[in-house]
Parts: structure tokens; C-alpha cells; sequence
């Protein structure tokens, strides 16, 4: 039985500048769901590529002193750079100046257009946006200026051959309300069901040769093809429409098209119009997602606000970069983009929430040296839950949650129970609320005290728990934060349960690198007269990893008691004192 296919595309880029992260976030988006129906054992197409044609990648060359197919070259390999960099898995990837594969199919596009009895010439005078490669009505504008790139518009009057529009704007309308053309969010569905209704005018498919770069159009060489009627075939070209051979026969219609909301129009409208003049199959599924804002402006090539992608994943690294524009950016929604967003969320679920997850599963994995498998299924239940709650005797449900991470990964694993239980047990130390133990350092006896809590509730615990035990005691704080907000859930904790008592140092290790702009907020915080008060001797500093060894050496007495908050892996550098 052959398996089912899933042909899915993402827009091709401009090439009037390198790729920014708003591009980066749709060929991700199609990525995954190229990937997830590989899993189901679907046969899946994944196409993408750059659009080089126009007046943007002319001027953009021209700026530079190259030729316009020298400098679309030069930008389209560094989209295809950045499918490598974000490990995309596209079959395939298509170039509007291909003239082996695109130009045959395009200029095939086009006779039959005119075939159709669709395309005539005629004179026109309207509004032109170079960064839309459109034509703006006048109603449309806001303050003379396209309504998406802030930019004045150019008054152009040519005479060009034009595309019958308003001839399938009434079975268009009909086929996107009975969902025959999916548009993905509903409010696209909707934006595209007014715009028809306002009324679709004829659009132009060509321009005046000298005012232009492209392919030239079949029988005219003083026009050229304008960027809709050259780009949006492309869906079909990559595919062997010129031949129509029998991977177009089998991938086409595409099920899913992938693109911003900037150029759903273009979509929604013009192509399912060309696609019934040519007498092919409307896509199935249109997924609209919307724009990455940068201090609440579109992010656009045009306007020179972008966030380099490359340079965002050799900072943090591809998966990162992956998780962040999927997990903080909405889907079919606009989303802001901030490099403190994304390091607050790095931090919160990569480096505590999910990292911890992988690092405690690794850990397991160490212990047992076993083979993962991924297919395997398995289920907790509430009286597994209570007996690993006895087990690791602690009062709270967090680390209970991260004891049953290790098991249910464990039984993914084939680990029989009895000894995932036997080991969660014995290695019970990194769940467990509080260790003691005596160490000896330069012939001075201290007490370390230690706790792998992340939770700020269970940080105040463990600190009410030492300041029970060690009244009258020198102590020393030696905090690791995962991100700079914890440092002050401990610090303001730290305030409350030692006010009065004899506390000699609080330290902070940047081992997570606290940036500098945190630290000042930090210490800032610390420097509050209101906070000094109620602490006898304060002493708040902040220590790279490699230097603690030296500085306890250094300043250690005898009889303190060193406190080590939430840091397994400062807890072992101490101990290698």
C-alpha cells in the first residue's frame, strides 16, 4: 500500500537582504510539521527557497554596485545556510532564477493564462509599495505611506498586461467559506472573506522592462513578468509542473502552505485565482502565522530592524533558538522578541525546568548504562507516587514530580521498577530538603550544609532549618543562581530568617553568567538600606566559578558553617577543597 503523502511549502524569501528571524520562525514552523508526519509514516515534500526576481533585490544590488544576479546568488546561499544552521529537513529548495526548472514552468503558467482568456493589457496609474512588490490603493494608505512598511509610496503610470481577478473572486469567496480552501487562524479566513467582499480589482502581472529585473514575458520581450505571476508558481515548478511528470501527478495539490500574514493576500486570493484559471487543485490548508515585533514594530527587512538568526544560534545554540520562537512566539499571532525575553526563558525551562529533567535522566542512564527507546508506554499511579514520597521523605509535591520524571523515564527504558525504586532511594541525597556533613579545610574544622532546592518555598525552608540548627554560628551563604530573579527570592529570604543573626557572608557565583545589567540589579537590591538593617554584617559579592576555591582558602577561620543553596555543582568544587 503506498503511504499517504503530505506536501508542505513555506514562502520563498526576498533576496533584498540575508534572512531575519521572522523567516527563521516559519521555516521552523513548517519543520515541525514536515517532521511530525514523517513520524507517522507519511511520505512528506518540504520545499522552500528564495524569491530573486523584482524591484527590492535590483535596487538592493545596485546599492552595492553588484549585478542583481550576482547579489541574489550571493543572499540565496545564505539561505540556504540557514536551513543547515536551524537543522531543517527540507527536501528541497527552489530559486526563481532557475531556468532549468522554474522559468519553463512559469512561462508555461502564463500561456495558459492567457489561454484562459485571463490576461490583457491595458494602461494604469496607481500607488506602488517596492517593499510589498504591490500596487496600494488609495484608500488603503495611511498618511501617504504603506500601511505595513511606513514608507512613502511611488505614483507609477504604465501600460502592462493584467490578470482577470474579479472573475473568481465569487468561487473563491465560496470555496474559502465552506472551508474547501482552509485558511489557518479563522481570523485570516475572515480578513480574506472581506477584502473579496470590498470588491477585487484586475491586478498587474507584468512591468516595463527598463523599470524591472525578471524573466521576460512569452511574447513580449519589452515586459516582464511581475514578482506574483514569477513567485507563486514555484509551488508547483519544484514539483515538475513544466513536464507534469509523476511527482507533480503525486504531490500536488499541497497540503499545507506556510506563510507570513504580509503576503496572505497574495495566497488566499491571487494564487487559488491563477490555480482555477490553470485548472489545477487548490491547496488544502493555507496556515497563516503573524509578524516578530521588535519594540512593537514589525521586524522587516525593509525597515532595517532585524535580529540575525546567525548570530542567535551561535550565541545559544540551534535547539534554543528552535524552542524559543515555537514556545514564546504564538502561532497564528504576532509575538515581541526581546534578548531578555529570551534569556528569561532559556533559563527558566532550559536550564532549570527542562535541563534539569534531562540532566537527572542522564544521570540515571549513568548509573544503569541502558539504551533509550522512545516507542515504549507506561503510566504512574497514585499509589507509586505515595511510596516514592516515602521514600525520598520530603513534604513537597516538587520533588516528589521530579522523582516520578526519573521513573517514568526509566520504564520508557525497560528498567524493571524494583530497581529504579532501590536506586531512587539510594541516590535520594539529590531530592532530599537537607544534608550535614563535616569537612576539614587547612587543618579548620567547618560544617557544610547543603540543598538542591529550586523552589523559592522550599529555599526558605531549608534556611528556617539552618538557622534552627545554627543559632549562634557564623554563617556563610554560597549561592548558585539558575537566573538572576532567584537571587532575589533568596536574598529577600535570606533577610527574614537571619535578621539578627550572625551572618558573615552571602556569595553569589555567576557560574550561570549573571549578565551585567542583572548584576547591577542585584546588588542594587542587596545595597537596600531598608534590607541592610536587619542582618548584623552583610556581605553580599559575586564569584566566577574558578575563583572560590582560593577565596576560601583564603578568608576560612574555623567553626563557620557554609551554606550551599541550589548548587550541585559548587557543591562539588567545595568538596574537591
Amino acid at each position: 500500500m503506498a503511504k499517504k503523502k503530505f506536501y508542505i511549502t513555506t514562502s520563498i524569501a526576498y533576496t533584498n537582504a540575508p534572512p531575519h528571524i521572522g523567516f527563521a520562525l516559519e521555516l521552523i514552523q513548517a519543520d515541525v510539521l514536515a517532521r511530525y508526519h514523517r513520524l507517522l509514516g507519511e511520505d512528506v515534500f518540504f520545499l522552500t527557497g528564495t524569491d530573486e526576481h523584482g524591484i527590492k533585490t535590483l535596487r538592493a544590488a545596485r546599492e552595492v554596485g553588484k549585478e542583481p544576479k550576482e547579489f541574489a546568488d550571493e543572499i540565496s546561499e545564505k539561505f540556504r545556510a540557514l536551513n543547515k544552521i536551524l537543522n531543517i529537513f527540507n527536501n528541497d529548495f527552489i530559486r526563481t532564477t532557475d531556468e532549468i526548472r522554474h522559468k519553463p514552468a512559469v512561462e508555461k503558467v502564463w500561456k495558459k493564462l492567457e489561454e484562459s482568456g485571463d490576461i490583457y493589457k491595458k494602461k494604469y496609474k496607481g500607488f506602488y509599495c517596492a517593499g510589498c512588490e504591490a500596487f496600494i490603493t488609495e484608500k488603503d494608505l495611511e498618511d501617504g505611506k504603506c500601511p505595513i512598511h511606513q514608507k512613502e509610496v511611488e505614483s507609477i503610470e504604465e501600460e502592462n498586461y493584467f490578470f482577470r481577478l474579479s472573475k473568481y473572486a465569487a468561487k473563491i469567496e465560496k470555496l474559502v467559506e465552506k472551508d474547501e480552501l482552509k485558511i489557518i487562524p479563522k481570523t485570516r479566513k475572515n480578513e480574506t472573506l472581506s477584502m473579496i467582499k470590498q470588491g477585487l480589482e484586475d491586478v498587474s502581472f507584468s512591468r516595463t522592462k527598463d523599470k524591472y529585473w525578471g524573466f521576460a514575458v512569452p511574447g513580449d520581450p519589452s515586459q516582464i513578468l511581475y514578482v506574483w505571476c514569477d513567485a507563486l508558481p514555484n509551488y508547483i515548478s519544484a514539483i515538475g509542473y513544466y513536464k507534469e511528470d509523476e511527482q507533480f501527478k503525486k504531490y500536488w495539490p499541497a497540503d499545507v502552505h506556510c506563510l507570513g500574514k504580509d503576503i496572505m493576500k497574495f495566497h488566499t486570493i491571487f494564487w487559488p485565482a491563477m490555480l482555477l484559471s490553470l485548472g489545477l487543485e487548490l491547496p488544502k490548508n493555507i496556515f497563516v502565522h503573524g509578524f516578530i515585533t521588535f519594540g512593537g514594530q514589525k521586524m522587516s527587512k525593509s525597515l532595517g530592524n532585524v535580529i540575525d538568526p546567525f548570530e542567535l544560534v551561535e550565541k545559544y545554540g540551534i535547539d534554543a533558538v528552535r524552542y524559543y520562537l515555537l514556545r514564546e512566539i504564538p502561532p497564528t499571532d504576532d509575538g515581541d522578541f526581546t534578548y531578555e525575553k529570551f534569556e528569561e526563558r532559556y533559563n527558566a525551562d532550559l536550564a532549570s525546568g527542562i535541563g534539569n529533567l534531562v540532566a537527572r535522566v542522564q544521570k540515571l542512564a549513568e548509573i544503569f548504562n541502558f539504551q533509550f527507546s522512545i516507542f515504549n508506554k507506561f503510566s504512574i499511579k497514585q499509589k507509586e507516587a505515595k511510596k516514592l514520597r516515602k521514600i525520598l521523605k520530603v513534604p513537597g509535591e516538587h520533588n516528589v514530580y521530579n522523582a516520578l520524571a526519573a521513573l517514568t523515564a526509566a520504564r520508557a527504558l525497560k528498567i524493571p521498577d524494583k530497581i529504579s525504586f532501590r536506586a531512587l532511594s539510594e541516590y535520594r541525597g539529590a531530592w532530599r530538603r537537607f544534608e550535614e556533613k563535616e569537612l576539614r579545610i587547612k587543618n579548620l574544622k567547618l560544617k557544610i550544609i547543603s540543598d538542591y532546592a529550586h523552589h523559592p518555598t522550599e529555599i526558605k525552608a531549608t534556611l528556617k532549618a539552618a538557622r534552627e540548627k545554627f543559632p549562634d554560628k557564623i554563617i556563610w551563604c554560597l549561592f548558585q543562581p539558575h537566573q538572576y530573579q532567584r537571587t532575589f527570592y533568596l536574598f529577600d529570604d535570606f533577610v527574614k530568617v537571619f535578621s539578627g543573626a550572625s551572618v558573615d557572608r552571602l556569595i553569589i557565583t555567576n557560574i550561570y553568567d549573571v549578565a551585567g545589567r542583572e548584576k547591577k540589579e542585584i546588588k542594587k537590591k542587596i545595597s537596600s538600606k531598608k534590607l541592610i538593617k536587619k542582618i548584623n554584617k552583610p556581605w553580599a559579592i559575586f564569584l566566577p566559578k574558578e575563583k572560590i576555591k582560593n577565596y576560601f582558602i583564603n578568608n576560612l577561620k574555623g567553626g563557620e558553617v557554609v551554606m550551599i543553596m541550589g548548587a550541585g555543582d559548587i557543591y562539588k568544587l567545595f568538596y574537591e577543597l
